[in-house]
């Protein structure tokens, strides 16, 4: 497994080591004592998964203290361009976002800390997402900033007049006016 660090701190993509032959390929997507090894001690209790077409925008979203989630995301089919803003009060890097394109072929995933909004929006004809979380989905705690916030003027890789978005991410504050407590 390799790990490379973001401009953003606690904020890494990791590449597993895949074995491809002529039947096919194999990899370990996720090993705990491999993550020990390179210094990342996280207890997941939740596997996800989402099925979204072409033109579908999630997010963003995140959950407060003491239901923060740590996430662990990666595509099993498709082509997502996939985000994480940081809502770190105390950050260098609080309010920048960083975004990466996730896909079954490159089989990069996004390891996005607490304190992190999250969202993708689907790039192929459609995309299977399966992300990790260390803490339990806890509604009181959901917040979110809206998609299309201009301060943070995110680069979704789409037309997001296009976009497919949910009438609960429709309705988001924006950066400045979200109840982010970190």
């Amino acid at each position: 497994m390799n790990l490379e660090q973001t401009f953003i701190n606690d904020l890494v993509v990791l590449t597993p080591a895949v074995f491809e032959d002529e039947r096919g390929y194999f990899f370990e997507s996720y090993s705990k004592s491999k993550m020990l090894d390179l210094g990342i001690q996280i207890d997941f209790v939740q596997d996800n998964q989402s099925f979204s077409k072409r033109g579908t925008l999630r997010g963003l979203h995140y959950q407060n203290p003491p239901f923060a989630q740590t996430k662990l995301v990666r595509v099993l089919q498709g082509e997502i361009m996939d985000v994480a803003v940081d809502l770190r009060k105390d950050s260098p890097t609080y309010g920048k976002y960083f975004g990466l394109v996730l896909s079954a072929e490159n089989k990069k995933q996004l390891l996005v800390p607490q304190g992190f909004a999250h969202g993708f929006s689907v790039l192929s004809e459609t995309a299977v997402v399966s992300y990790k979380c260390d803490q339990y989905y806890n509604k009181p705690s959901e917040g979110g900033i809206r998609f299309d916030d201009a301060g943070l003027n995110i680069d979704w890789g789409m037309d997001l007049a296009t976009a497919i978005v949910s009438e609960k991410d429709l309705i988001l504050p924006d950066f400045k006016n979200c109840n982010s407590q970190f």
